[in-house]
């Protein structure tokens, strides 16, 4: 059974700078895309980046440019450094993964499996 799990996240000023990571556990992990949503009080769930099963990568139109997904140094990890962060980043930060097919890869409700979130916030 796959699992994934996130670290880091906590507060940062504006301008600044931040890396979340995703641990995935499981067997097959090679044929799962490994995604991050994000979610603020009071609206949906937003996709944020993905990196397909093929190393491919895959951003949102509110950050791209600012943040960068990759391959951790951990094994089977995945990262998400924020750079030049605004106070409209503060969400609860989702790693999800998903065998999903590519033209879905930004819809949250094709993912089952999810970690727990971790808390991002962005002082002004």
């Amino acid at each position: 059974q796959v699992q994934v799990a996130e670290s880091g996240g906590g507060l940062v000023q504006a301008g600044g700078s931040l890396r979340i990571s995703c641990a995935a556990s499981g067997t097959g992990l090679n044929s799962y895309h490994m995604t991050w949503f994000r979610q603020a009080p009071g609206k949906e769930r937003e996709f944020v980046a993905a990196l397909s099963r093929t190393s491919h990568t895959y951003y949102g139109d509110s950050v791209k440019g600012r943040l960068t997904i990759s391959r951790g140094t951990v094994r089977n990890t995945v990262d998400l450094q924020m750079e030049t962060l605004k106070p409209e980043d503060t969400a609860v930060y989702y790693c999800a993964t998903s065998r999903t097919v590519l033209s879905l890869l930004r819809a949250p409700s094709v993912y089952h499996i999810w970690g727990q979130g971790t808390q991002v916030t962005v002082s002004s």
